[in-house]
């Protein structure tokens, strides 16, 4: 008997990314009785009741002057929902990073795919290390579409197909895209976030120009919000002085 095939679920196709912090420990008081400790051992403690704003000419100091490890004792995890090339990546940031993203050994992967938006620069001028992204045409914005979107619908038809005839998901994944979106948990702390968005974001600020992907950057600016929310004082003196980590 043949076996029953899955419905065929319609894929849904987006341009954006999401960002969510879940929870942090992380304030810029974190970064004053790290450092203190070096010449106030335990009257450090302190600083744990004490304004920081007293003492952001200390912050500025360590971030101009490069002390990076009293950035280091706090925490953000975010979860985050890209594509998974963007994922692949975020991989290449490994110091004082963890991450764990959904698998699709485990899982049934959702028929949900990355089409670039109309404000997505599509055309590459220029050589390697010294190129530019500029708008696309009209039939260039139409034909990306169209061949994203045929291709997506194609590769998750036999993914289903597959799966319906007994072969194990983590088989059957390989025929899915990299534009399939994925999920994962990324935890980090305040001095790997800044290394993270000297890389993965230009900003005018920067002494060391980046030239990011487009999509990872849309990810590094939503964290970069929600982490200038939670330590405004650090935030300030990692732009002034070049957004260059510590």
């Amino acid at each position: 008997m043949p076996p029953t095939p899955h419905e065929t679920a319609k894929p849904d196709f987006r341009s954006d990314v999401t960002v969510d912090l879940v929870k942090h420990t992380a304030s810029d008081s974190d970064v004053l009785w790290a450092a203190r400790v070096s010449t106030a051992g335990e009257q450090s403690l302190e600083e744990l009741s004490k304004d920081p704003e007293r003492s952001k000419g200390l912050i500025n100091y360590l971030m101009r002057d490069r002390h990076g490890s009293p950035f280091e004792h706090n925490s953000m995890t975010f979860f985050i929902n890209a594509p998974i090339f963007v994922f692949r990546e975020f991989m290449r940031h490994r110091v004082g990073w963890s991450y764990n993203e959904e698998s699709g050994r485990y899982r049934e992967l959702e028929p949900v795919f990355y089409v670039p938006g109309e404000s997505r620069k599509l055309v590459q001028q220029g050589r390697p290390g010294k190129y530019e992204f500029v708008e696309g045409t009209q039939e260039q914005q139409e034909l990306t579409t169209r061949a994203m979107e045929d291709s997506y619908r194609q590769a998750y038809e036999a993914y289903q197909q597959m799966l319906a005839a007994g072969v194990a998901r983590e088989v059957a994944r390989a025929v899915l895209p990299v534009g399939l979106y994925s999920s994962m948990y990324a935890t980090c702390n305040a001095r790997s976030l800044m290394h993270f968005l000297g890389l993965r974001t230009q900003h005018e600020l920067a002494k060391v120009p980046s030239f990011p992907q487009r999509e990872i950057e849309m990810v590094g600016e939503q964290m970069e919000a929600h982490w200038a929310k939670l330590m405004p004082l650090t935030y300030a003196a990692f732009n002034n002085n070049g957004r260059v980590a510590p």
